[in-house]
């Protein structure tokens, strides 16, 4: 990954960086004025933290954008494998009626420059596409229950129906989220995935000193792109746990879920 700005507060994916069209970010916990378990640059409106330190750090994540966007788009997620389509439909929806479409959305995809499409995680994988040849992107939550949902090829096959995305045109970045050694499971996670006919002996491992299986949710979603057909060379993995990490990002296995969220954000500039 890369750093975005000066201060290291924003990071960026070096494998979006050659596409000028495109502004992409992730936010780490400093910068910002909330207090407490929400300290200090958390963005989500969602978790129970001070509205104006919210719109504060929404304010000073903007102006640190290369681009302002015209809307920062965050939705309010459950674990599902909804998705949204950001299109006119949206943009010309009224805002209550624009907050009820986000209402249960783990994934955003649009083609409007200057959407800002945002995920927020602390622990979960938030995965970040762009569709370099018909200039889509998407933002995607994909925690354990929506990895084993298989999110992020329902998206893929979403954006493929809509707009004709193909695997060999997607650049796709795994951000920060908890890593296989910090991801402890019980019984009934490890049998989900199974059931789901994810390759166990892959994706996870059996800790004997712990009696524990541990879960790779990264390697999971690479799975799904893989299976899409995204070459691995326009994969990146952030490779940042979270859990382990926990000063200088998010996590709400070390917090609780009263706590602050990292963003990650997508948009097709307006100008290039």
């Amino acid at each position: 990954m890369i750093f975005l700005t000066k201060d290291k507060n924003m990071l960026g994916y070096e494998v979006l960086a050659p596409y000028s069209d495109i502004s992409c970010f992730v936010t780490t916990r400093h910068g910002g004025c909330s207090t407490g378990n929400y300290a200090s640059f958390n963005c989500t409106p969602y978790t129970g933290d001070d509205a104006d330190c919210v719109r504060r750090n929404q304010a000073s994540l903007c102006t640190a954008l290369p681009e302002q966007p015209r809307e920062l788009i965050i939705p309010f997620q459950t674990h599902s494998t909804a998705s949204l389509i950001i299109d006119e439909t949206y943009l010309d929806a009224t805002p209550g009626e624009r907050q009820y479409m986000l209402q249960g959305i783990d994934a955003l995809i649009t083609r409007i420059p200057g959407c800002c499409l945002c995920i927020s995680t602390a622990d979960c994988i938030p995965i970040l596409l762009y569709d370099k040849q018909h200039h889509a992107v998407a933002a995607i939550h994909a925690g354990w229950r929506g990895t084993a949902g298989r999110i992020l090829a329902k998206t893929l096959h979403r954006m493929q129906t809509v707009y004709g995305t193909s695997g060999e045109d997607v650049i796709a970045c795994i951000g920060p989220g908890i890593s296989l050694a910090s991801f402890e499971v019980g019984d009934e996670v490890y049998d989900t995935f199974r059931t789901e006919s994810f390759p166990m002996e892959y994706i996870s491992v059996w800790k004997p000193e712990t009696h524990k299986y541990h879960i790779d949710l990264w390697a999971a979603n690479r799975l799904q792109l893989s299976d899409f057909g995204v070459p691995d060379a326009q994969v990146e993995t952030a490779g940042i746990c979270t859990y382990t990490r926990h000063e200088d990002f998010f996590s709400a296995r070390r917090l609780g879920i009263k706590s602050g969220r990292i963003l990650s954000g997508i948009m097709l500039k307006t100008s290039v």
